[in-house]
């Protein structure tokens, strides 16, 4: 969709803002939405209107009220990190809690009169994103409840925190902790709790940068699959000679994101109806695909297919393919999270809004 489509559509939205988003001006409603319409391509829609919008997600039913792993809560707008897993804490309302942010810097907050009342928002200092707000009702020893939309969030698992440039929080945690959270990710991948897609959707920096943003995602890995050679490496797979995809290893909880939804995702961040092809990325590379794990998977992708096509929302039919997944080849260090290392960089992949 053109940048000045997202314009109109996002002046329109901004109109129905919740009145505790302080940011939102009439007399800046126009700038506010040419900004916006950047930051939508890369959000969820739910994320959208939580963050920019300031909507509120339902209590008891988001990604993170009763979450209890350990690690780093960080700004689902710019990665900066928030609120740390060492001061959550349940605040019996149903959305999470925290005593405390990581980092006093990162955090900023307005007097918000909406709705009859007194309150303090909490917004992120860089991004400006709303977060939630904050109570003097909480537990010893800031008494202090800062109460935050999951949807604003990203959690990075303690395990992750090096690979995401975050090393410097490990210092929170004990090596017990460390240990404990290996063992719980392994016992619940055995038992069936975690499972695993593999989904090629062209270049696949961007379609990781935007698959971790979705909640009930645990982790990604971008690798190489669907080929005829053993251990292939980038310089062979980018001349399209090996039958190698550019492809996303998907670990995800589907008690929160069943496989289903997140193929709706999966349709919606690329192109599924350009063969060999994602924007200006040409080759069989580029190809959209989904290596299922078992029958199961394989019958959940083709009825999924079969609903895109149905509501014709793409114009074209869906090219993507479903096959058997074979062996996956972990790419290149500085291809894992290249968004992350290096924001700005390219992708032509965003979330669309039908």
């Amino acid at each position: 969709m053109q940048s000045s489509v997202w314009v109109g559509v996002l002046i329109g939205l901004t109109t129905l803002c919740n009145t505790a988003c302080t940011a939102a001006t009439s007399s800046k409603t126009k700038e506010r939405a040419m900004s916006d319409a950047k930051v939508i391509q890369n959000l969820t829609p739910e994320q959208y209107r939580v963050t920019k919008l300031c909507a509120t997600e339902n209590p008891f039913n988001n990604a993170y009220w009763n979450h209890h792993d350990a690690g780093i809560y960080v700004d689902i707008l710019d990665g900066k990190p928030l609120f740390s897993s060492k001061d959550k804490f349940d605040s019996g309302t149903g959305w999470p809690s925290f005593t405390r942010p990581v980092e006093e810097k990162t955090l900023k907050t307005i007097e918000d009169r909406s709705h009859g009342m007194v309150r303090t928002e909490v917004k992120s200092k860089v991004s400006d994103a709303h977060l939630g707000h904050v109570f003097d009702d909480g537990p010893r020893p800031t008494g202090k409840r800062f109460c935050i939309n999951s949807a604003s969030l990203r959690f990075v698992n303690v395990l992750e925190l090096e690979r995401e440039g975050l090393g410097k929080f490990l210092a929170l945690f004990s090596k017990e902790q460390i240990e404990e959270e290996k063992k719980k990710r392994a016992d619940r991948i055995k038992s069936g709790d975690y499972r695993t897609a593999l989904l090629a959707g062209g270049c696949f920096w961007g379609v990781q940068d935007l698959i971790r943003k979705i909640p009930g995602v645990i982790e990604t890995e971008v690798g190489y699959t669907g080929g005829t050679t053993s251990a292939p490496n980038y310089e062979q797979v980018k001349k399209g000679e090996t039958g190698h995809a550019e492809a996303v290893r998907v670990l995800f909880d589907p008690k929160v994101v069943s496989y289903e939804r997140l193929l709706d995702f999966f349709f919606t961040m690329h192109d599924p109806t350009t063969p060999n092809r994602q924007g200006n990325d040409i080759g069989s590379q580029y190809r959209s695909a989904i290596f299922y794990a078992d029958s199961k998977q394989k019958e959940e992708a083709e009825k999924k297919i079969k609903e895109w096509n149905d509501t014709k929302k793409w114009k074209k039919p869906i090219v993507t393919e479903v096959v058997p997944a074979g062996a996956f080849t972990s790419a290149e260090g500085y291809h894992q999270d290249y968004l992350v290392k290096n924001p700005g960089g390219y992708t032509c992949h965003y979330f669309r809004e039908f």
